[in-house]
């Protein structure tokens, strides 16, 4: 629960929220909104929205300036605060910060500060909440501006062989996460490999190499996990004869203490060993087997495949997490093609049709980069993939899945189908099957088949399918139609519907309310979720305040900027500030002109009637 200027949000209760909507907007609360300088107090309950895991947050929105330094601080004494930060964008916006236990506020490490510098101009959500579930009660949240760090001086200098050491303290510059840390320039031939080794008993290790371009670091590698010790070892490969930057850090803002820090020539690369199509050899991984360039310990086997071949790559192993990777041997480096690590638990395969003929290379290691143990690896020819079968839109395909079909690189059998479509139309694939639990993938016809969008529950009937998407070229396109599971199959129906380009967005005038309904024909976002559009003229440094209520779905109000095609560049957003099903949003108009507000639900395939309504903020 949030608390805002002392006003505590009221939720609004079914069939009441479209009437309360419709009357005056004095019942909207400020809630949800952090301003910097300004300190907000509030409470974790029951009733709160809960994350995946089951624990409850309370969401602040906070608009910053890219490059804008900020300061988030959370304190509580009746649970361990937890803070996240998101970038600008919808539900699906990704977590750029987090921070749960700064033990410079309050002292005691239960309380909160995140310190981040904005990337991009926008509305960024902050998440309150408490480290574990079940935890409850007050706290405040205080954010504010820093200043900006101050200049990096000269780095030092490192040869090849040295060694030094330093400690990193507060006087030291900090990177834009705040992290201190001291930089040393080498020199290093092209392609010439060195080993960075970073290590320390004061803090987590962090080594970077980089570059200065136009005076900003530009990170070209790094490594914060020399096996299971908190030291860090990197082997990089130099791109290019020149100058580079080291950077010893700690892995956390706030971390400091002595450090030693060396540059060594690397360790040979590892040589390929010859392998023939059919083979299965066995191999180690160990403390004396060669280090490629990312710094994992690999083994490299080399063989000779034909334009068209169909080859089917296998690395089992009971002591590491595998790594596959497959390049063609054309140059230094080689191109990479494909890589795999999580075909079956610990093991890895990859298919693939061989764009030409000549040498490949197998790449194996582990997941991480000090793996020990013994693997299998095993290279087979199969055979040719299957051609699509054609399938027109609005016919219904029924087909059956069994062992003759051929099989991805989970061992689901599967059909394919393919299509022509024309950029921005939508199309909406359907699944259904009463022996299998269906899964359905779309992707471009050219090369490799890489899903461009997947879904295996859209029509929420248990075992069928339903997969909408928006085509983002002229051209042919792929459809693969497997169970979701190896060792399944069975009758299935499969059709194509054609939904043409998106509608146009329609208009809303502020002070207007629009009533609607979301259906399958509306479009829908990525993930799978509908919404209608509608333009407003708005004026810079007006309060728009909108809100959006549904007693048939999770309210999603999304405010942004046309882009190029159907897209728009997310402004702002809210699910629950109404209350956990009704959205409302307090938003600054940033500049003069037309903007697009969608009125959406927050699941997928949700639909049913809405009300919006836009009113300027007194």
């Amino acid at each position: 629960m949030r608390r805002f200027h002392g006003t505590r949000l009221l939720a609004l209760a079914g069939a009441s929220a479209l009437a309360l909507l419709a009357a005056s907007g004095a019942s909207a609360q400020d809630a949800g909104t952090l301003t910097l300088g300004q300190q907000v107090e509030g409470t974790l309950e029951d009733g709160d929205t809960l994350n995946e895991a089951g624990i409850p947050y309370d969401s602040y929105s906070l608009t910053l300036l890219a490059g804008q330094r900020v300061e988030v601080e959370m304190r509580s004494e009746a649970f361990d605060a937890y803070l996240e930060l998101y970038e600008p964008g919808d539900q699906s916006a990704e977590l750029v910060a987090v921070d749960d236990d700064d033990d410079t506020v309050g002292g005691e490490g239960t309380d909160a500060r995140l310190r981040y510098t904005a990337e991009v101009d926008g509305l960024y959500t902050v998440r309150a909440r408490a480290f574990s579930e079940g935890a409850s009660g007050a706290y405040t949240l205080t954010a504010r501006d820093r200043p900006p760090a101050p200049p990096a001086p000269e780095p030092g200098t490192l040869a090849l062989g040295q060694s030094v050491e330093g400690v990193i303290d507060e006087t030291d510059p900090v990177d834009d996460q705040d992290v201190a840390y001291e930089a040393y320039r080498f020199s290093a031939d092209a392609g010439e490999r060195v080993m960075v080794l970073l290590t320390s008993d004061d803090f987590d290790t962090f080594v970077q190499v980089g570059r200065l371009t136009d005076g900003v670091f530009e990170e070209l590698a790094f490594n914060d996990d020399d096996g299971e010790t908190l030291n860090s070892r990197l082997v990089f490969a130099a791109p290019a004869r020149g100058d580079y930057l080291i950077r010893a850090r700690p892995l956390s803002a706030g971390e400091g203490g002595a450090y030693a820090l060396s540059l060594q020539p690397a360790p040979p690369p590892p040589e390929a060993a010859r392998l023939t199509v059919g083979d299965s050899v066995t191999g180690n991984i160990d403390a004396d087997t060669p280090i490629n360039d990312e710094g994992y310990r690999a083994r490299l086997y080399r063989f000779d495949g034909r334009e068209g071949q169909r080859i089917d790559i296998r690395l089992e192993a009971e002591d590491f997490d595998t790594y596959l990777v497959l390049y063609r041997d054309d140059g230094t480096p080689p191109t990479r093609l494909d890589d795999n690590d999580d075909s079956d638990g610990t093991n890895s395969r990859l298919t693939r049709t061989l764009e030409g003929s000549g040498p490949y290379l197998i790449e194996v290691r582990g997941f991480s980069q000090t793996v020990e143990g013994d693997y299998t690896l095993s290279l087979a020819e199969i055979a040719p993939e299957r051609p699509p079968e054609p399938i027109a839109f609005g016919a219904i395909q029924e087909g059956v899945i069994d062992d003759e079909d051929p099989l991805d690189g989970q061992d689901r059998n599967y059909d394919s189908f393919r299509f022509t479509g024309v950029e921005g139309n939508r199309v909406q694939i359907i699944a259904r099957s009463g022996d299998f639990d269906t899964f359905l993938r779309i992707s471009s016809a050219e090369g490799e088949f890489e899903a461009l969008a997947t879904d295996d529950d859209g029509l929420g009937e248990g075992t069928d399918s339903r997969l909408n998407f928006t085509l983002p070229a002229d051209g042919d396109y792929v459809i693969r139609l497997s169970p979701l599971s190896a060792d399944n199959g069975g009758l299935y129906s499969l059709e194509l519907i054609d939904r043409g380009p998106a509608p146009a967005p329609g208009s809303i005038l502020v002070g207007a309310t629009a009533r609607g309904t979301l259906s399958e024909t509306d479009a829908a976002a990525a993930d799978g979720s509908y919404f209608d559009a509608y333009r407003i003229h708005a004026k810079a440094g007006e309060t728009l305040v909108i809100t959006m209520v549904s007693n048939a779905f999770d309210a999603f109000i999304i405010v942004g900027r046309e882009k190029d095609g159907d897209d728009i560049e997310v402004l702002a957003s809210d699910d629950d500030g109404l209350s956990d099903t009704h959205a409302r949003l307090e938003w600054e108009v940033p500049d003069d002109g037309v903007y697009i507000i969608r009125a959406a639900s927050y699941g997928q395939s949700e639909t049913g009637a809405y009300a919006l309504k836009v009113e300027r903020k007194p």
